[in-house]
């Protein structure tokens, strides 16, 4: 694995580039393995994972093969690409990935003369779409990176699109205003393929509605579709906004016509989401609607004012001083880490955000040490999935313990606009 995630941390250079120009012609060179899927393509500004983990689990206890591409990872790169709910190993992984790179360094000019340079995430992508072409499962759940319209995904041929809660998240690629960002999603819709939209705004249904109409798409409202008495009380992820994400799955599967069988909820599997280990919450929330969620399923969980240790650490391109906003009416004392990501903030710099919130808060040198610190005090790590991941990780509650991190300066916050 070693050469391929040094070739792969070696499109870092070229940065993030929506678009859908060289990632047509990387699948051309492929041979457009992208049209060979049976494909349910998921955009959305949270929740789209857990829909996709849903429906994952949904389609297995039915019966299906499936595969599964989401982003960001918390710890190993594999974990983007699950074959019947788990993820590759290394070699299968490394064999398709060197086929993509070797027609990478093979692409020939465009028509202006230049050869087009394939991002981390487009080069990720092809590696799915290769992968599953030649896995072949009956259905493959494609999660949008970022935005949806000129996102590398979204050269697929669907068979069905979920679009989940859309919120104010990468302002600066998407838009100010919801129903901007709203548009940026709906980019996914395609002539005459269903679209089921998770419970959102009227002002967003509106946008994705008409998309809809235009293109000739049979639209579906999830919460006109399914309904929460439908979801099992052994659900499997905890958390109010994660009933809202099975009402959206559970509304995709009765599109498909696939059975959503009685145990299928129970085994759904998508760590750092709301994850409970022993006194610890590990959340990824990391954005202001993310945080308003959390909140509410603690509430809900009945978490008082002022009642918990928080751990947590942000990425400097997140709205930090909102989430934290969000969260100090439950937080007693506060932990400032650093992330593992390269793009994170200082535990120094978090910590005065802290403050500044009226929190009591204090840096620390590593996410174990503030575990450590919380010791049997009730904990909530969250501000970041990277964090989420090795907040697990130190918890001995990574799912796939055999699976090696990948080096964090190497890869983390290489995916397409990571969280």
């Amino acid at each position: 694995m070693t050469e391929f995630l040094a070739e792969l941390a070696a499109r870092r250079r070229f940065g993030m580039k929506p678009g859908l120009r060289s990632m047509r012609s990387l699948c051309a060179a492929l041979g457009d393995p992208q049209r060979r899927l049976r494909a349910i393509h998921v955009a959305g500004t949270n929740g789209k994972g857990a829909v996709c983990a849903i429906l994952d689990a949904c389609l297995l206890a039915a019966g299906r093969t499936t595969g599964r591409y989401t982003s960001p990872h918390l710890l190993a790169i594999n974990e983007r690409f699950c074959l019947d709910g788990a993820p590759i190993d290394d070699k299968p992984l490394e064999a398709i990935a060197e086929r993509v790179f070797r027609a990478i360094r093979e692409l020939a000019p465009d028509s202006r003369g230049q050869t087009p340079e394939i991002t981390y995430f487009e080069a990720l992508t092809a590696v799915a779409f290769l992968l599953f072409a030649d896995r072949r499962p009956d259905w493959t759940i494609l999660e949008c990176g970022l935005g949806g319209r000129l996102d590398a995904t979204n050269v697929c041929e669907p068979a069905l699109c979920v679009i989940t809660r859309i919120g104010l998240d990468h302002c600066d690629w998407l838009g100010n205003t919801a129903e901007a960002i709203a548009s940026e999603k709906a980019g996914i819709v395609k002539p005459g393929v269903p679209i089921v939209l998770g419970r959102n705004e009227p002002s967003v249904r509106a946008v994705v509605e008409a998309r809809a109409a235009a293109l000739g798409a049979p639209f579906h409202y999830a919460p006109d579709d399914a309904d929460e008495s439908e979801i099992p009380a052994d659900f499997a992820l905890a958390g109010r906004f994660n009933r809202e994400n099975a009402v959206t799955a559970l509304a995709a599967l009765k599109v498909l016509k696939a059975p959503c069988l009685s145990n299928s909820l129970a085994n759904v599997t998508w760590p750092g989401r709301f994850q409970r280990i022993g006194n610890f919450i590990v959340d990824g929330a990391h954005n202001p609607p993310a945080a308003e969620a959390l909140v509410a399923a603690l509430r809900e969980a009945g978490t008082e004012d002022r009642s918990l240790i928080l751990v947590a650490g942000f990425c400097g391109d997140k709205d930090a001083d909102c989430v934290l906003r969000t969260l100090a009416p439950v937080v007693r004392r506060a932990f400032a880490v650093h992330t593992g990501n390269p793009r994170s903030l200082s535990a120094a710099e978090t910590a005065a955000r802290m403050r500044r919130v009226g929190m009591d808060a204090v840096p620390l040198e590593s996410v174990g040490a503030a575990i450590a610190a919380a010791g049997n005090s009730q904990t909530l790590v969250c501000g970041s999935l990277f964090l989420a991941g090795l907040a697990l990780k130190e918890l001995n509650a990574f799912p796939w313990p055999s699976m090696r991190r990948d080096p964090a300066e190497l890869l983390r916050g290489q995916g397409n606009m990571p969280n």
